[in-house]
């Protein structure tokens, strides 16, 4: 029987040392699943990082993935998500051209009705930013590239949060000061 495919976000926290990200990285090549977004940062834990990293895959696969990512000896916690058991944002960068942004009033209303903020104007180029969902970033880009203005563009790798009161690795940490 085929799983269905969806969308999973991995949490994965580990000491910063250099090449972890290499490991955690080939467990994903090694199972040919593809990294649709990861983005490294330090965690709200001092000397951690954490690992935000989406794949499209079936439920069992990244089960293995995750499994096999904790076990690599720097790694402290994997966990995979769904959507709904995460606070998820995005951010969008446009740089649109000043020119057609002055010559056409629609572009700075679409900018508005979808809550995205003009952040640098100069006689080149004007910088819009968006906080949120993939899918509304990609909206606006879809909408601002129709009206010709946009010079550059880019998003950022999905950040998230649980929506537990703190994160699990905070409990995992605990036990394991408890066990020494």
């Amino acid at each position: 029987m085929n799983e269905e495919k969806k969308l999973y976000t991995l949490l994965v926290y580990s000491e910063n040392i250099a090449g972890i990200l290499n490991q955690i990285t080939a467990v994903f090549t090694r199972r040919q699943v593809n990294i649709e977004s990861l983005n490294v940062s330090a965690s709200s834990i001092k000397g951690v990082h954490k690992y935000t990293i989406t794949a499209w895959s079936d439920e069992s696969q990244i089960e293995k993935i995750t499994k096999q990512i904790e076990k690599k000896i720097d790694v402290i916690k994997a966990t995979y998500y769904t959507d709904d058991e995460l606070f998820i944002r995005e951010n969008g960068l446009f740089k649109l051209s000043t020119d057609k942004v002055m010559q056409n009033p629609d572009i700075s209303r679409i900018i508005r009705k979808m809550d995205a903020t003009i952040t640098e104007v100069n006689p080149t180029y004007i910088i819009v930013m968006m906080s949120g969902m993939t899918e509304d970033i990609l909206n606006l880009y879809f909408a601002l590239n129709e009206l010709d203005c946009v010079l550059q563009y880019t998003r950022s790798g999905r950040i998230a949060v649980t929506r537990s009161t703190q994160e699990e690795v905070s409990d995992f940490l605990e036990q394991r000061e408890a066990d020494r």
